[in-house]
């Protein structure tokens, strides 16, 4: 096969994913080989390629080749998650856009509109992840709605009630008014916003006396049904069994005494608001006090508030704020920084609200997922998040997994009456449980009514592990698969998701989903911003592929993000990726133009051979560290540099024959055999250009001939005498190349190198060094040569005598004037020492500096002398 002259990914990626693809390399099955198994982070139906995908991806995808080439059994599962909020949003959206509106449909004619969202729009982020090269096994991807996952999850649902760790009742949830559903706690973001803090006045009933509350939410002054203080507040000790009167609406409510309040806050008086407070509906219970209800679903003010009905909130706080103040009971506003919740899925607002939901008793479940990830059974990467874990699990809170949307898994609870219900799989099994249960014989279907509600998204993605092999029907994938191996995903999702799935492993299976976390920083500009679409601060991921290729961009995503800390991502990182690989493609055309002769091993090629095998196998000892400790980047810079540097830099550089000549066939088969080794320890990293050049280099016929299928290089242990003498070898090199540079001496001119030894030289790579730095002989002397410059590098003296192509004159002329500067320096230094007035008022440190100043100048000037001695 030709090569091209320059590297073109675009002629490369799609034909070699293809050829995977058609050759099944990706697909597994259950084998007598241990399986490796990742399941996918499932990303949103909804979603497209963003650059904390690519990342992610990356990684999984790095692990699972490495994987497949060690010979495990490697099954990457991807599919997808249906995202209730965000689909039922987007569908909503596109049907307004088309004049319907969703309170026009049934739930079935609704979800037929989903469905059919879902199934146009839903795949497009896998096709996406094939042109990263995700080496995934695509005939096991699952969507959480498939038939069987859809039923694991109703199952677990009915598994869970029935062992009294579901149950429903009324309780202050997170409320989104925009997609009018309950959220978790982890499903609100608090945000610092610059708002006004409102001090407004309350009258005492029967007085003219009052009191002044300090609000941020004035709209909710309408459901006010108590003022608190504290019982050793002295300044309030008179408002003791007193009442107060609430503004606008006119309402007598008591002034209640609890330890709650912080006196030190504020004015010390605390307005209660039961119905819209979290704090506030603890206080209401324990006082027993009424529950007013002044917001609508959508977030506007309700036939409770009695005023400003139908107005959205914040224009009722407005509304109510202009009240207050006509009406007198608004004694100031003043700017005030607090935060606020909002909610991750809508951006809105949340408003804290009571309400009938579902919920997941966790205090049990928990302490297997909490105890198993500190001992380490589950390893967490970096282990710093262990702490934020425990925190979380040990202050866990029920769960509240109901949602009120149309769009997920509705729950399999059937009302036969007001407040009776049963839970079942299906209405014929709920109609036979509502007969035994209410004894009525005659109950039919037609009085049963299924809840509304579905399940919170992430009740149905803490199965996914397991069901994805189906493993709550099907024993044989399942005990196959599972535990996983290594889950790889943002510490954000941490409590959303990495904690359930640990705690449902522990519930269903006994045992651990996973048996390592690694997780991932988040991608962010060069201003430090986290990349969002709303900032338009983060690149199309699928234009930087077309730009720099795939391997160009995953080299760059890799190349500056150690687990667990931020990727501050740069476009020049991608630009090096694909600079690297078309240093690899270069790499391949040079050896590729060696013609090949029956000539003897040159002595430089011999040398080289034996350094690079054994720098492979210290390579490949550092490469498997690195990998057990999930350090990507660290293995990626290391494959980086060996290829970079030592490979390209060293040994092609050594063994490379002189122009014209030929290289010998021993040489050439081996650096071939070097060159597949080293496409090897590239493919995780860069898969299509390793394929690509991994075909050029060999005849490869058979299926099993692919790279993405070849055995990971053997290590064996490293000659460190080799590699000892080598480095000693590279600072005379680096010397010599530096001595050139300095006395402009053409690389082409060949020179001689004199060598005094102090102690014996190691002279194991002298023909190395007479190859890669045009030396004609190394010879070893006992007395210094006199007409030659000089250096030391490993304990002994070089010298290069002088020689027909040397400048002497205009050498002593430069060294002349470097020792005239050095002397002037050093008067001036001196002058400063022998001033009384500098050393007596100066700091010790400011002397010491000067004092380091002359005693280099001093060495510097007899070096110098010396030099300038011996040309003469």
């Amino acid at each position: 096969m030709s090569v091209a002259t320059k590297y073109t990914p675009s002629e490369v990626e799609d034909k070699w994913y293809q050829f995977w693809m058609d050759q099944g390399y990706f697909h597994s099955t259950p084998d007598d080989r241990e399986p490796y198994t990742i399941v996918i982070p499932p990303p949103n139906v909804t979603g497209v390629l963003h650059m904390g995908h690519m990342l992610n991806n990356t990684i999984q995808d790095v692990l699972i080749r490495r994987a497949r080439m060690l010979g495990y059994n490697a099954c990457w599962v991807p599919g997808t998650d249906h995202a209730s909020i965000a689909t039922e949003a987007k569908v909503v959206q596109k049907l307004r856009k088309e004049g319907i509106k969703k309170s026009d449909l049934s739930r079935e004619a609704f979800l037929e509109h989903a469905w059919e969202w879902t199934h146009k729009h839903g795949g497009i982020i896998l096709e996406q992840l094939k042109k990263l090269g995700a080496s995934c096994d695509w005939n096991r991807t699952r969507f959480t709605m498939d038939e069987k996952y859809y039923e694991s999850v109703i199952d677990t649902f009915i598994d869970l009630y029935e062992k009294g760790k579901i149950y429903r009742g009324a309780r202050m949830i997170n409320w989104d008014p925009a997609a009018k559903t309950a959220l978790s706690d982890e499903e609100v973001i608090y945000k610092e916003v610059q708002g006004k803090l409102y001090h407004v006045s309350y009258q005492l009933e029967g007085s003219d006396d009052r009191l002044t509350i300090a609000t941020t939410r004035p709209e909710t002054i309408l459901g006010d049904t108590a003022v608190c203080i504290h019982p050793d507040d002295e300044r309030y000790t008179h408002l003791h069994g007193k009442r107060a009167i609430v503004p606008i609406v006119n309402r007598s409510i008591p002034i209640i005494l609890d330890g709650y309040v912080d006196m030190e806050f504020g004015t010390g008086c605390l307005k209660v608001t039961p119905a819209h407070d979290v704090n506030d509906y603890d206080l209401g219970e324990k006082h027993n006090l009424e529950v007013i209800n002044i917001l609508n679903a959508d977030g506007t003010m309700s036939e409770e508030a009695q005023f400003f009905i139908g107005e959205d909130r914040f224009e009722a706080r407005k509304s109510i704020a202009k009240a207050l103040k006509e009406s007198g009971h608004l004694i100031k506003e003043e700017d005030y920084t607090n935060k606020v919740g909002y909610s991750e899925r809508t951006d809105v607002v949340i408003e804290p609200r009571l309400s009938l939901q579902w919920w997941v008793d966790m205090k049990e479940l928990s302490k297997p997922a909490l105890e198993n990830v500190m001992n380490n059974n589950v390893q967490f990467h970096p282990s710093k998040f262990k702490n934020s874990y425990r925190n979380w699990m040990d202050n866990i809170k029920d769960w509240c997994i109901s949602r009120q949307l149309w769009w997920g898994h509705q729950i399999p609870a059937y009302y036969y009456g007001e407040e009776q219900f049963v839970v079942a799989k299906t209405k014929e099994e709920a109609l036979e449980k509502a007969r035994q249960e209410s004894g009525n014989p005659n109950l039919s279907m037609n009085e049963l009514k299924q809840d509304e509600d579905v399940m919170d998204t992430w009740f149905s993605s803490w199965l996914w592990p397991i069901s994805v092999f189906d493993g709550f029907y099907i024993k044989e994938e399942v005990d196959y698969y599972y535990p996983t191996n290594d889950l790889v995903t943002a510490p954000e999702i941490m409590f959303f998701w990495v904690a359930r799935m640990i705690i449902a492993g522990y519930e269903y299976r006994d045992e651990l989903p996973f048996k390592n976390v690694y997780y991932t920083g988040i991608v962010r500009d060069k201003q430090g911003r986290k990349m969002s679409k709303s900032l338009g601060n983060s690149p199309d991921p699928i234009e930087l592929m077309n730009k720099y290729g795939a391997d160009g961009v995953r080299l760059g995503m890799l190349l500056t993000s150690p687990a667990g800390n931020d990727l501050p991502f740069d476009e020049k990182l991608c630009e090096q990726g694909w600079n690297f690989c078309n240093k690899i493609w270069n790499a391949f055309r040079l050896v590729e133009m060696w013609e090949v002769q029956n000539i003897d091993q040159r002595p430089a090629a011999e040398k080289a051979v034996q350094w690079f095998e054994s720098r492979s196998f210290e390579v490949l000892e550092s490469l498997a560290t690195s990998y057990d400790q999930f350090k990507i980047s660290e293995a990626l810079m290391t494959t980086y540099r060996f290829v970079w540097d030592d490979f390209c830099g060293s040994y092609l550089e050594m063994i490379k024959p002189p122009y014209g000549e030929a290289i010998d066939s021993n040489t050439k088969a081996q650096t071939i055999v070097f060159f597949e080794d080293v496409l090897k320890l590239l493919h995780p990293f860069t898969p299509f250009i390793s394929e690509e050049l991994w075909h050029h280099l060999g005849h490869r016929e058979s299926k099993q001939d692919a790279l993405v299928v070849a055995p990971w290089p053997k290590s064996e242990k490293a000659d460190q005498a080799v590699l000892d003498s080598f480095n000693g070898a590279e600072k005379v090199i680096t010397s010599l190349r530096t001595l050139r540079k300095e006395k402009n001496i053409a690389n082409k001119l060949g020179i001689e190198l004199k060598v005094v030894e102090h102690g014996n030289a190691d002279k194991d790579f002298d023909a190395v060094i007479k190859h890669l730095c045009n030396v004609s002989d190394v010879e070893y002397v006992t007395e210094k040569p006199e007409n030659a410059f000089s250096f030391v590098a490993n304990g002994h003296e070089y010298f290069v005598p002088f020689g027909d192509n040397i400048d002497v004159e205009a050498e002593k002329d430069k060294l002349s004037k470097e020792l005239e500067y050095t002397k002037g320096f050093l008067t001036n230094v001196m002058k400063k020492l022998c001033n009384e007035r500098f050393l007596n008022n100066a700091p010790e440190t400011v002397v010491a500096v000067e004092q380091k100043k002359r005693e280099e100048a001093e060495a510097k000037i007899k070096v110098l002398e010396e030099k300038l001695a011996s040309m003469n």
